[in-house]
């Protein structure tokens, strides 16, 4: 078969990723020149390929500044309602391909590369992932900024600076090892520091009440030093801002405490300061109760919320006069959308500002706080939801804790008056939980001091309202709401599949790429065999891409012909990536069985970090080489199955095996999983979905048809009804020989020779303490891949369940998301309206 083309060459063919054609190439090659010589290598007579980067991501960057200041000029001019995105990730991956994409550079830049004898592709591959999140909930951060500017809307991300983010993983023996991921040693071209914004953030200290108010006093301060990045959206020279805010010490840091003149040890002492931005915590789905991690959430929070407010106050461009002085319209110019529990102490904090330094009157201060904030919930697991132990806050904020106990007892009064006498109800719904450790329930916090709570999928909000948070939702049922997850078009079709999106383009335009629900035209091609042809083209292209992309980087061997069956999200129990593990061996054990039948080869590709605390997750990424190591290496098994562990997943390399997948796994245990996000991205990348009724799935299965997805296993209220009865997984041992026989393997050290007790915890687990259920969901689940096979082995049938799941997958996009955000949360109305880019006039 002929080698796929490459990006680079595909585009020179193509339309769709540059509308405005090859734009003014000479002048890129200028700036990128001139960045070469005069930014870069100046005294160096030889560049390397990162300096190519490098000028090649300035000479981008140009393009940006201009649009970048009069976007900011144009807010300050129309004075509108701002929004505010606090979230303690952004999960940016790469900048460079995204800004070009994004302004409709990409040809330009391909030809004036092209014409300077360098390779595109290459020095995409350069840039550093910004790895400053653990998942989903970060990525969709990311989604959503693109989403904001592409819809002209002024928003602003806020978050932290982290000098590493998430780790590198290496799979050394078997074993997940992580190093730190040290994005920033070449430095970043895409962000701009702004010390004359710096601001202080205050710890620890003791509160004062005194006549004329309260006050927090002998605090410890550390600087916040913001850094802007840009943000642009998709061809409307909109570009906003994400600011992140790195932790500096101030230069008497610990100096007045070392009056013995030990001030060598004081300066050194700036490194505890500035610890509170050095790392992402690496936990996905998992509360740690660390005092760095409340300073990062702290730091974050306090340094925002002056610069909300400053600009609140100064609202002229350039201007630092303060404009406004009264905070009653404070809710009409200002929505802060809260990101998770993460950013919760925005509520106190803001009561904190209003009524100690603004003197404004509690109760306007606390319905100016309500009606300025809104709280986004991610997850029901309880493991995952944050409780700070009270001691913790009396050391570190203890004016916050004050204002937390003041507003649960106004919270707690109106419950009393409303349930006279019913004190379960009291301490259920108390900010503060009594016990051995007394602790503060964030997400209580959230709810009561946010004017609408929303989960992130239909069915994880009706789990919201119906049990995790049903006696709020009992008080104040029209403060819940649902807002299904989205993703971006542009990174997440535009960019990573470009062939796709040109076969979609032909056929109906390119209208999809703005917005999404555009793609049900393509219904109208679902039996004309031209179109089945090229999408099915474009997969196999994808898929030779890949495998080439693995033996080069992995050194590992596949079948392009194969079925690329793709499980990549973090390692967690409840995502049920054993269940994989336990088809894996179902199947390895058939071929065995009976080596001459034929089989419908298999690539099971699975990926993801496992946080570095989680025993359980390390030991699945052990199981899963383990078994890779066997089955590879059977010369019975041949090219029918192959199991790869995906080394290191991360955004850059979700952009790459996405498009080649075939199947997308989404299986994680009916009601655990909130949303999720891959699986709208294998969705519009032409991959079919097997998966529980769990999250967004359940949206995608409305939207395609169930019949168009391979739906199995247990629905939510069937694992309740096992929950109540008892589940017990040595009943599925004995009575499903298949899965008897893989358990069996597993615990007799089969897959570990070398160490036959290796996975006695994960058996043990899996026997007497799974609280995902994996036996009870085995059965349906290997007949459900039963179905896939038998799907696979029709081409053409197959391709036109892809092309109904791309048609039927408009609804997934974050415009559509960010679009109900700024109607019914924040009272904004997103704007079609394009900003005259920086060579034209403003008017």
């Amino acid at each position: 078969m002929a080698a796929p083309l490459s990006d680079g060459e595909r585009r020179k063919q193509i339309s769709v990723r540059g509308i405005a054609g090859l734009g003014d190439v000479a002048e890129v090659c200028k700036g990128f020149n001139r960045h070469l010589h005069f930014t870069l290598v100046k005294d160096r007579n030889v560049a390397t390929p990162r300096d190519y980067y490098f000028a090649l991501a300035h000479t981008v960057r140009d393009h940006l500044v201009g649009r970048w200041i009069r976007t900011q000029q144009h807010y300050y001019e129309r004075d509108p309602k701002r929004i505010y995105y606090l979230s303690l990730e952004f999960y940016m991956g790469r900048t460079l391909q995204n800004t070009m994409v994004n302004l409709g550079l990409q040809n330009t830049c391909d030809e004036a590369i092209y014409q300077l004898g360098l390779d595109l592709e290459e020095l995409e591959e350069i840039e550093e992932d910004a790895g400053l999140g653990n998942g989903g909930l970060g990525r969709l951060a990311a989604c959503f900024l693109d989403s904001m500017a592409t819809l002209g809307l002024a928003a602003y991300g806020y978050g932290i600076r982290y000098e590493f983010g998430i780790f590198n993983q290496k799979i050394v023996d078997g074993w997940q090892v992580e190093e730190a991921d040290d994005w920033l040693r070449y430095g970043n071209p895409w962000e701009k520091d702004r010390p004359e914004y710096v601001l202080p953030v205050h710890f620890y200290g003791r509160v004062e009440h005194t006549p004329e108010g309260v006050k927090w006093v002998d605090t410890q301060v550390v600087l916040a030093m913001p850094y802007d990045t840009p943000v642009p959206g998709y061809r409307n020279n909109t570009v906003n801002t994400m600011r992140l805010w790195s932790a500096k010490a101030p230069n008497d840091f610990n100096l007045k405490e070392f009056n013995m003149g030990d001030y060598i040890e004081a300066v050194l002492d700036r490194n505890l300061a500035e610890n509170i931005s050095r790392v992402l915590y690496p936990n996905d789905n998992f509360f740690e109760g660390k005092e760095l991690r409340l300073k990062q959430e702290y730091f974050v929070v306090a340094a925002t919320l002056q610069d909300i407010i400053r600009r609140f106050k100064s609202s002229k461009f350039g201007c630092r006069d303060p404009v406004r002085t009264c905070f009653e319209t404070f809710p009409d110019k200002v929505a802060i959308q809260l990101n998770d529990t993460h950013p919760a102490l925005s509520i106190p904090e803001l009561m904190r500002i209003l009524v100690d330094v603004e003197k404004v009157d509690w109760d306007k201060a606390w319905d100016i706080t309500k009606r300025t904030c809104a709280y986004t919930n991610h997850t029901v697991l309880p493991e995952a939801l944050e409780r700070w132990p009270v001691s913790m806050f009396e050391k570190l904020l203890p004016r916050h804790l004050e204002i937390i106990y003041a507003l649960n007892q106004m919270h707690l009064d109106r419950v009393a008056a409303l349930y006279p006498g019913d004190i379960d109800r009291l301490r259920r719904m108390s900010v503060i939980e009594e016990g051995d450790c007394k602790r503060i329930n964030m997400a209580h916090l959230c709810v009561i001091g946010s004017h609408a709570v929303n989960g992130v999928a239909r069915i994880h909000s009706d789990i919201v309202k119906n049990s995790v948070f049903k006696d709020f939702y009992e008080l104040e049922p029209e403060k819940f709401q649902n807002k299904t997850n989205g993703i971006t078009p542009r990174r997440w079709l535009l960019l990573c599949n470009p062939g796709l999106a040109d076969v979609i383009a032909e056929r109906i335009g390119e209208g999809f790429i703005t917005d999404l629900s555009q793609l049900k035209k393509l219904l109208e091609f679902i039996d004309n065999e031209t179109f089945i042809r090229d999408v099915a083209k474009v997969k196999q292209e994808s898929k030779l891409k890949f495998a080439a992309y693995l033996e080069k980087h992995y050194k590992v061997k596949i079948n392009p012909m194969s079925m690329f069956d793709v499980q990549v999200k973090r390692i967690h129990e409840y995502k049920r990536q054993l269940l994989n593990c336990l088809h894996a061996i179902t199947l390895y054990n058939r071929i065995r069985c009976n080596p001459s039948k034929s089989f419908v080869p298999r690539t099971i590709m699975i990926g993801g970090k496992a946080a570095p605390g989680y025993h359980m997750a390390k030991m699945i990424i052990k199981l899963i080489t383990s078994i890779g190591e066997v089955i590879n290496n059977d010369p019975c098994v041949g090219d029918k199955l192959k199991v790869i562990f995906l080394e290191n997943y991360r955004v850059s390399l979700a952009e790459k095996v996405i498009p080649a997948a075939d199947l997308s796994q989404q299986i994680s245990t009916a009601g655990t999983e909130a949303s999720g996000t891959g699986n709208m991205k294998f969705m519009v990348n032409g991959a079919l979905t097997i998966g529980t009724m769990d999250g967004a799935n359940v949206e995608m299965a409305e939207e395609a048809g169930e019949e168009n997805l391979f739906i199995f296993g247990m629905r939510v209220e069937d694992v309740e009804a096992l929950d109540r009865k008892g589940y017990n997984a040595r009943e599925y041992y004995e009575s499903l020989p298949e899965l008897r026989q893989a358990i069996d393997q597993i615990t007799s050290g089969f897959f570990s020779p070398r160490d036959p007790s290796c996975f006695k915890d994960l058996v043990n687990m899996l026997m007497y303490h799974d609280r995902f259920k994996v036996f009870a969901d085995y059965e349906a689940y290997i007949k459900c891949q039963g179905r896939v096979d038998q799907l696979f082995m029709d081409p053409r049938e197959w391709t036109r369940k892809v092309i109904r799941n791309i048609a039927c997958s408009g609804k997934f996009s974050s415009d559509r998301t960010i679009t109900e955000y700024a109607r019914e949360i924040w009272g904004v109305e997103p704007s079609a309206t394009a900003i005259p880019p920086p060579n034209l006039p403003r008017n």
